[in-house]
């Protein structure tokens, strides 16, 4: 059966540029990027490449990049260490109601050390307010984290124009743009972030390998104590072949990404417009405009998304229902609800993110084998049931 993969937003294919320039670095240039002698000179110099070509994705200095495992991991030593780095000046922090859980439970985590968070709204869209922002800053506000966009439902914030409300106070403001990063242009310059996390497994790179940017003189606590990797700031021997694998992808991403977008943006459009013309009682999420490239996301009513992604599997799809975290976790999205959908509508979260080489012939496929699933599964909702009977009456 062909496979056809629409879930981006989990996990892009690794390209085979970036497998041929990691291979070297799982077999013969094997060596520690902390030994002196040639095998880990070879390895360091490696490292320091890559470091070189995820600062030129973003325009950054290649001494502010820094390597972690995940994104996951970025967003945590951003959001505990700069907080930890600075309770001598306050214990506040702003963050929105939709990040991502790595970012919330590290601020929940915050919270039982004696700190404080407030949480800014966002509208139907998911889009967060520049003023809802600067009108949760205190005289005690030390860090915030707002992402620069949303995996569940691809809207992109106004991260310039929050960032600029932090630097007038001289607050650090950090951002998670995992989501953005490879897919929209990101120069941290010009968007004034004192910090920003990425991963190569968004822009077909290798899972397991990410950064955090972090703007000279932002301070900063380690989160992983014991060695002088990363400055520092990330002890641990490195994964030179991960390393190597996140700065390759990245070099091809600041070549390509505006081709992919070109490329996908149209189908991206045809697949929000058709599909709700084609299924009844559908629910575009996300902004109309303001979306990122490859990202169509819907909510179908009287259905539960486990139940469309199991069957579209079966049919040879893949697609998710929200963050690739959290779609385990068979609750509703904490997303969809901070922008005001209802528990039972926000249970039926589907979303189809595109990759480079899908087709137009790949979406009419699926536009095709996506309504008669959910006509069978409404067919067995007592939701709809209800919702026929009480439209007959």
């Amino acid at each position: 059966m062909k496979r056809i993969y629409l879930d981006h937003i989990a996990c892009t294919p690794i390209r085979s540029e970036v497998v041929n320039a990691m291979l070297p670095y799982l077999q013969n240039h094997f060596g520690n990027a902390q030994s002196l002698h040639q095998e880990g000179q070879i390895a360091a110099q490696a490292i320091e490449e890559a470091r070189e070509k995820v600062a030129a994705l973003i325009g950054a200095q290649p001494a502010e990049i820094y390597f972690t495992a995940s994104g996951s991991e970025a967003n945590n030593l951003a959001i505990k260490g700069i907080a930890l780095a600075r309770k001598d000046k306050g214990k506040h922090i702003v963050v929105s109601a939709i990040e991502h859980q790595s970012v919330l439970h590290s601020v929940k985590f915050l919270e039982k050390l004696g700190f404080e968070a407030t949480q800014v709204p966002v509208d139907q869209y998911g889009l967060v307010e520049p003023e809802e922002v600067k009108k949760a800053l205190r005289s005690d506000t030390i860090l915030v984290s707002v992402m620069m966009a949303n995996s569940e439902v691809g809207t992109i914030e106004p991260i310039k124009e929050i960032a600029a409300f932090c630097q007038e106070r001289d607050i650090p403001f950090h951002t998670d743009a995992v989501a953005a990063c490879g897919n929209i242009p990101v120069d941290v310059r010009e968007l004034g972030v004192s910090s920003l996390s990425l991963a190569a497994h968004q822009f077909y790179g290798p899972k397991g390998a990410a950064a955090l940017y972090l703007k000279k003189g932002t301070r900063i606590l380690p989160l992983i104590d014991g060695g002088i990797q990363e400055g520092g700031r990330r002890a641990g021997t490195e994964d030179v072949a991960a390393i190597v694998g996140l700065g390759k992808a990245a070099e091809i991403a600041q070549h390509e990404l505006t081709q992919w977008a070109e490329q996908l943006r149209p189908l991206r459009d045809y697949l929000l417009k058709e599909l709700p013309s084609r299924i009844p009682h559908v629910l575009v999420t996300g902004h109309p405009e303001r979306r990122l490239p490859h990202h169509a996301s819907f909510c179908i009513e009287f259905i539960e998304g486990e139940a469309m992604l199991l069957n579209l599997d079966l049919k040879g799809f893949a697609a998710s229902s929200g963050s690739a975290c959290t779609s385990r976790a068979l609750k509703a999205s904490h997303v969809l609800l901070a922008m005001g959908l209802d528990h039972a509508i926000a249970q039926g979260s589907i979303v189809f993110s595109l990759v480079k080489g899908i087709t137009r012939e790949d979406i009419e496929e699926l536009l095709a084998v996506f309504p008669p699933i959910v006509d069978r599964l409404r067919k067995m909702s007592p939701l709809y049931t209800q919702f026929m009977e009480g439209k007959k009456s």
